[in-house]
């Protein structure tokens, strides 16, 4: 059996200029091979959308192009995908998303000797001002009752969605990368795969969101797989939710009660909401929001008072 040292000499050898073509055919999997599962999925996705773009069968005959062009020309590629990003009416941070995996891609190529040059195509310059804002809880509430007369499973289980993403202050990516074995009824806990973490978190469930899961999941069953399945009338197997179909249903929702409704603004809502029950208490809220620079004893800290679990509480309360 080869031992790590021998494994990795094996990847430095094949790695050699002579041998650059077998190089390329496997930059992509080098560029995602350690990723967690839900950054794996976006970069995944985002160099999908730049293979449809070009009209290569694969992502990775997209990349191998895009290297052989040379820098000059691979930097046209670059901006004309830009373009038409922006012609399709994409969010600046879904353009420069995409524009920041392929820089990463041929910055990995570069490391590698593959190419003597990086991408230097700019990002898009987006507005300083974000709406933080959301739905309110009134809005919250108005999403929430127009599903109190729905017992079908689509219902049940948009309810939980709409919990969960308010309640918990959840990412609609971390929404959809739950699975049954990350719930914990008997507890009253889930397991949510934080951003830019490889790690999952431990969140204790409102007795609200906790029921809105028990019911879920009396209509869903417990076999393993995706938590949040599709509610395919034509009979097929369930398959889970993508981040695309929670904001379908989140813009739908909200349509239907006459408000314009993101995923993301019930999780400002939820933020907002929290700190307003806090009293502005922001290292409390930090622990609920699992925002950035979140410092390695918190976890620690967290599990010690439980304040996310406090925060939570308090927030599903208010509905």
């Amino acid at each position: 059996m080869p031992t790590k040292s021998s494994t990795t000499a094996l990847t430095v050898r094949t790695l050699a200029p002579a041998v650059l073509p077998r190089a390329r055919e496997g930059l992509v999997a080098l560029f995602l091979a350690g990723r967690s599962p839900r950054t794996l999925r976006a970069y995944r996705d985002d160099l999908e959308g730049y293979r449809a773009f070009t009209g290569a069968p694969t992502i990775d005959a997209a990349a191998a192009q895009l290297l052989e062009t040379g820098h000059g020309e691979a930097n046209a590629a670059a901006l004309a995908y830009r373009a038409s990003l922006l012609e399709r009416g994409l969010a600046p941070a879904t353009v420069n998303r995409r524009l920041a995996a392929l820089r990463s891609l041929v910055k990995l190529a570069r490391t590698l000797g593959l190419v003597p040059w990086t991408l230097e195509v700019p990002a898009v310059k987006g507005e300083s001002y974000r709406d933080t804002r959301g739905p309110g809880v009134e809005g919250v509430r108005a999403l929430l009752g127009s599903l109190d007369a729905r017992q079908d499973a689509k219902g049940v289980r948009d309810r939980l969605i709409i919990r969960l993403l308010y309640d918990l202050a959840l990412r609609r990516a971390e929404v959809v990368s739950l699975d049954v074995e990350d719930v914990d009824l008997l507890a009253g806990t889930v397991a949510v795969f934080g951003k830019g973490r490889r790690e999952k978190l431990l969140r204790t469930l409102p007795d609200a969101t906790r029921a809105a899961l028990a019911a879920y999941l009396a209509v869903r069953g417990t076999a393993p797989g995706p938590l949040l399945v599709n509610c395919d009338r034509a009979g097929k197997a369930p398959t889970g939710l993508t981040t695309t179909s929670v904001y379908r249903v989140v813009r739908a929702l909200g349509a239907g009660v006459g408000l314009s409704v993101r995923p993301h603004g019930l999780r400002h809502s939820s933020i907002t909401e929290a700190l307003r029950l806090t009293n502005g208490d922001v290292r409390k809220v930090q622990r609920f929001s699992r925002h950035a620079d979140v410092r390695v004893l918190q976890r620690y800290d967290d599990a010690r008072e439980d304040f996310a679990g406090e925060v939570a509480r308090e927030v599903a309360a208010t509905l």
